[in-house]
């Protein structure tokens, strides 16, 4: 068998984050279990203690040990109540996961899905088997294997294995007020989808419906909860977010107009063109000619 030369952490944290996967302790500080690294890495914690969990429009109060998963796409926070909280927490993108076209989308998984279950108690039996899981990640990121990443994956798809065999933590609650925490979460998930890093990564989510389906709300809940707490229709603010990111990329990039148009995910450049004088009054080539 190849021998496994230990490394310091810090020598594979460029690398790591370039492969899309992290792996670290939470040394008694529920602060870390906020950490997100990028907006498309996923989140597996598993941590002990007292906490209530915001995800999406519903709530979760957890005393004890839980095992946690954050989907990227979904907005979620996350409140520490004891003064001793430890753990662990594992980042991984999609794409490390997903090695084949034919594997299936972490965004349907029971456990990452909005509409799933992502909190799952754990007893203590359970618990000292997945810390020592989270050991072996940590442990194997440090090495120079050359198929740890192989072997990490294999970690991961355990921990979801053994977790969709457990049963799902049924005390959710409702926020206090529903419009008010749905709100929160369309306003954090249309500011996820910025910034546009370039026009072969365009912007998913133009419309309110299209919204509404990532949240799995009705378009009609959304747009009323929305208009209750802001004043302003989805609409709105999904229009206000998109011309505020086509200014920038107009005066702060070289990007010609219609990679611009593209990027923010129109089909054509006129109709990028005829979008955005409507809203400002002007042109995106007279935008670009003022003084910044």
């Amino acid at each position: 068998m190849e021998n496994k030369i230990v490394r310091p952490v810090s020598e594979f944290n460029t690398e790591l984050k370039l492969k899309g996967f992290n792996v670290f302790q939470i040394e008694s500080d529920g602060q870390a279990t906020r950490i997100y690294s990028r907006k498309d890495f996923y989140k597996i914690c598993l941590t002990t203690g007292k906490s209530i969990i915001h995800y999406a429009d519903r709530s979760f109060e957890a005393e004890g040990t839980i095992l946690f998963f954050g989907n990227p796409h979904i907005p979620y926070s996350w409140e520490t109540l004891s003064t001793t909280y430890v753990g662990y927490t594992c980042l991984f993108s999609e794409d490390f996961l997903k090695v084949s076209e034919r594997s299936e989308s972490l965004q349907q998984s029971p456990l990452f899905k909005i509409g799933g279950t992502p909190i799952l108690k754990i007893s203590e039996q359970q618990r000292e088997f997945l810390n020592t899981i989270f050991q072996k990640m940590i442990d194997e990121q440090q090495t120079d294997y050359a198929y740890k990443d192989d072997l990490i994956r294999n970690y991961i798809h355990l921990i979801i294995h053994e977790a969709l065999k457990l049963e799902p933590s049924q005390n959710y609650d409702q926020h206090k007020n529903a419009a008010s925490r749905l709100t929160s979460v369309f306003l954090e998930l249309l500011e996820r989808q910025f910034p546009i890093e370039g026009s072969d990564r365009p912007l998913q989510l133009k419309t309110a419906q299209d919204y509404a389906d990532h949240l799995h709300v009705h378009v009609n809940y959304l747009n009323r909860a929305v208009k209750e707490v802001t004043g302003k229709p989805t609409t709105t603010h999904i229009s206000e977010r998109i011309i505020s990111e086509a200014k920038a990329l107009l005066q702060h990039t070289d990007w010609n107009i219609a990679d611009i148009a593209y990027a923010l995910g129109f089909e054509y450049p006129s109709y990028f063109n005829n979008y955005f004088k409507r809203l400002t009054g002007t042109t995106p080539k007279s935008l670009r000619g003022q003084e910044v």
